[in-house]
């Protein structure tokens, strides 16, 4: 592994999880807009996500049911996870590089993006 090759396969993870993630997002955004195009919209209070898109697999499950609220909280899901996928990839980089400083080095980033992910309020 160069550092010329890990730079393309950084730059094509990173390319890949946003376009699709987009998609995910788009289509839910499409399926929502298709079921919901005949209702008013009342912007007088604020109704956040169910309690059930607030866990992992509340998101799967609802998503995998094809409802668009899942399928988008899905595509952020996505989105949110491709830098962590990203650090992950470069600490496998650096390792079949041999670099132990720079493996430390992302596997101390990946555990404070995983911590902070976890435990968040």
């Amino acid at each position: 592994m160069t550092d010329d090759r890990l730079e393309v396969l950084v730059g094509t993870l990173l390319r890949f999880g946003v376009l699709l993630s987009a998609l995910v997002a788009a289509v839910g955004g499409a399926l929502s807009l298709v079921e919901h195009h005949a209702e008013a919209i009342n912007y007088t209070s604020f109704h956040g996500e169910p309690a059930e898109l607030r866990t992992l697999p509340g998101i799967f499950t609802s998503a995998a049911h094809l409802h668009s609220e899942g399928i988008i909280q899905l595509g952020l899901l996505l989105l949110i996870s491709t830098p962590v996928a990203r650090v992950a990839l470069a600490a496998l980089g650096f390792h079949l590089e041999g670099d132990r400083l720079y493996v430390t080095v992302s596997l101390i980033v990946l555990a404070v993006l995983l911590f902070s992910m976890m435990h968040a309020a």
